[in-house]
């Protein structure tokens, strides 16, 4: 199986799991963090939490602060989620289909390759047919590896 073929395929799969999750959004963060936002919906204090976690009362403060500035461990975070009875749920979700960020990326791709052909051909009073340039575009986003396509443009 070609590169192409077999990033496209990992594309279509994950974009099928990215539209089950819904919209990033659904998942920001509380401003005091899930930690203590899961703690004191539960009722549980800071003292519970670290009997919980065979650590010091001080110490759920400083995990509490920690995620809240962003600067937690996964592993902390994971361990912290198991006890409170929870699951710590893990993913990049993309802002758009992965298909149209590589679909948006090699049109890219292409119009700077054909940018140069273009020029010549206008200076030869010659113009492009852009139903051609459309087709090769496409072709570009199926036949191609997609790594080419994130090379930053010359």
């Amino acid at each position: 199986m070609s590169k192409a073929k077999s990033a496209a395929q990992a594309r279509a799969s994950l974009d099928g799991r990215f539209k089950d999750i819904g919209p990033a959004t659904r998942f920001v963060a509380p401003v005091r963090g899930w930690i203590k936002a899961v703690r004191e919906a539960l009722g549980m204090t800071t003292a519970q939490l670290a009997d919980r976690l065979n650590v010091k009362q001080p110490s759920v403060v400083s995990l509490e602060q920690s995620e809240a500035k962003g600067a937690i461990e996964l592993a902390t975070l994971r361990r912290v989620a198991q006890a409170l009875d929870c699951t710590l749920v893990y993913a990049l979700v993309p802002n758009k289909p992965l298909e149209t960020m590589v679909r948006d990326r090699a049109r890219l791709f292409g119009r700077q390759r054909m940018g140069p052909v273009e020029h010549s051909m206008a200076l030869e009073d010659q113009k492009v047919n852009s139903a051609a340039t459309e087709a090769w575009l496409d072709e570009l986003v199926r036949e191609k590896n997609p790594r080419l396509f994130w090379d930053k443009p010359a």
